[in-house]
């Protein structure tokens, strides 16, 4: 017996340092926390780790796969209903991704290929939105060959949205007497000569008494290139022509056209008793028949033929430096509602065609009674919609 103290009670048994556990005793660091430690003669057995239950056999119901697992690959109906969403899933933003970025891509390009030119003046901004669209005449553009040099305009037309009220497309005719800034008074297609864009829509601006806020200039092939990218255009005149300038051979009655054709249709007026007048409006139905086939979802929605037709138009169209592609589809979307029911077609109230400048030539006059009045309901937008306004008069 071993001895005892003087209190009586047995001496206290050595205990191995921690730091050199029993054989087969676990290591300190697998000891849960919190759990007292127990001196031991013996060794300490490891404590066991349990495990899932293994599923059974074909994966019924007694026991489902743990969460990992689904996402790990394995074989379960659950995991193929995943990765058929997954698919649906990727392949749903891969359509939306192409479906935009076509558009996208297309008009990147197309912005890509305007050219511009410093047109717009100073003027104070007047309500609403503005465009003026010059049909540039330069020669040996789009079929016209002959010994007249430079350029000139021989459509001018202001398209006018305004705050409220119907959108308005008004042709001024080419051969209008007007005052052009700095050059004193001439028909209104030669400040074009004599200044470019610039002097252009000044005299249109003195003209008509409303700030241009967007500068469109077309060269004629264009208009060619884009009739035939539509695949033509039906076209009507009520009488026959043979006229040797614009080569227009017509027999009375409406027409399918192709982009020549067209170019001629809307040049030809020394056969029309009307002159310029009867030009203007033959120009806006060929941009009016253009326009209702372009809206055709069979061409609208046709990869090709979206690409001919920005190819063929954006070639021949330069604008003033602050506008661009987004600019030139809002100016379609107004030259299309201003041609519908709901728009105003027209030119200026007109004194005579027969006006005799300073010089001796023969010009348009507008009506001076009338004239101010009339721009001023164009920028207002106070003409009724479906209207078509000014022209000669008792017309």
């Amino acid at each position: 017996m071993p001895a005892r103290g003087d209190s009586g009670r047995q001496a206290p048994r050595s205990i191995p340092p921690r730091s050199a556990p029993p054989a087969g005793g676990q290591p300190p660091q697998a000891i849960p926390p919190g759990r007292p430690v127990r001196a031991s003669a013996g060794p300490v057995r490891p404590t066991p780790v349990r495990t899932a239950p293994r599923p059974p056999a074909g994966g019924g119901r007694g026991g489902g796969n743990p969460p990992r697992a689904l996402a790990s690959g394995g074989r379960g109906g659950g995991n193929i209903r995943i990765r058929k969403g997954r698919v649906f899933g990727v392949v749903t933003v891969l359509v939306l991704l192409a479906v935009l970025a076509w558009p996208i891509g297309l008009l990147i390009w197309a912005d890509g290929k305007i050219q511009h030119v410093e047109a717009l003046s100073e003027a104070s901004g007047t309500s609403g939105s503005t465009y003026l669209i010059a049909g540039s005449d330069a020669r040996g553009s789009g079929g016209i060959n002959d010994s007249t040099s430079g350029a000139r305009t021989d459509t001018i037309m202001l398209l006018h949205k305004p705050s409220s009220g119907p959108v308005a497309l008004i042709s001024i005719p080419r051969d209008t007497y007007a005052e052009i800034p700095g050059v004193g008074g001439d028909k209104i297609n030669a400040a074009y000569s004599y200044g470019g864009a610039p002097l252009l829509v000044q005299s249109v601006e003195a003209l008509s008494g409303l700030t241009v806020d967007h500068y469109v200039e077309v060269g004629f092939g264009g208009v060619e290139g884009v009739v035939d990218a539509v695949g033509g255009v039906r076209l009507c005149l009520d009488y026959d022509v043979h006229d040797v300038k614009s080569k227009l051979d017509w027999k009375a009655g409406c027409h399918m056209t192709d982009g020549k054709t067209a170019i001629a249709f809307s040049r030809m007026r020394y056969a029309d008793p009307t002159g310029d007048i009867g030009r203007a409006e033959r120009q806006q139905q060929v941009i009016a028949q253009v326009g209702k086939k372009i809206a055709d979802p069979a061409v609208l929605l046709n990869p090709a033929t979206q690409v001919g037709l920005a190819d063929a138009g954006l070639a021949a169209l330069v604008t003033d430096t602050n506008s661009g592609i987004i600019d030139i589809a809002m100016m379609g979307l107004a030259f299309r509602t201003a041609n519908g029911d709901d728009g105003v077609t027209g030119t200026p109230p007109i004194a005579t065609i027969d006006y005799r400048t300073p010089s001796g030539a023969s010009a348009v006059q507008l009506d001076p009674d009338h004239v101010g009045e009339f721009w001023a309901k164009i920028r207002d937008g106070d003409y009724e919609a479906g209207q078509k306004v000014g022209g000669m008069p008792g017309s």
